[in-house]
């Protein structure tokens, strides 16, 4: 239980937020229509922000970083510059 807690706590970023936003909105909507469909969708929304998966939950779709280069280039010190008049 301590692992839901740890991922409902951290790491809020500005899609998990909107989702949450989105989900509240649909919900107070689909009170306010009675509308189940509107709730089912919500209830998506919801679900998403507060165990911050998406769409690609298995995590399909992931991309690693592309890491630095290690060597460095010293581009600066090979250019050589001609005035032009």
């Amino acid at each position: 239980m301590n692992t839901f807690k740890e991922r409902l706590l951290t790491n809020w970023h500005i899609m998990r937020v909107f989702r949450l936003g989105i989900g509240v909105w649909m919900l107070v909507m689909a009170i306010q229509t009675h509308d189940w469909a509107i709730g089912l969708f919500s209830a998506f929304f919801l679900y998403q922000a507060v165990t911050d998966t998406g769409c690609c939950g298995t995590q399909s779709c992931y991309a690693p970083p592309v890491k630095p280069a290690t060597k460095k280039i010293n581009a600066i010190e090979d250019t050589e510059y001609e005035e032009i008049k």
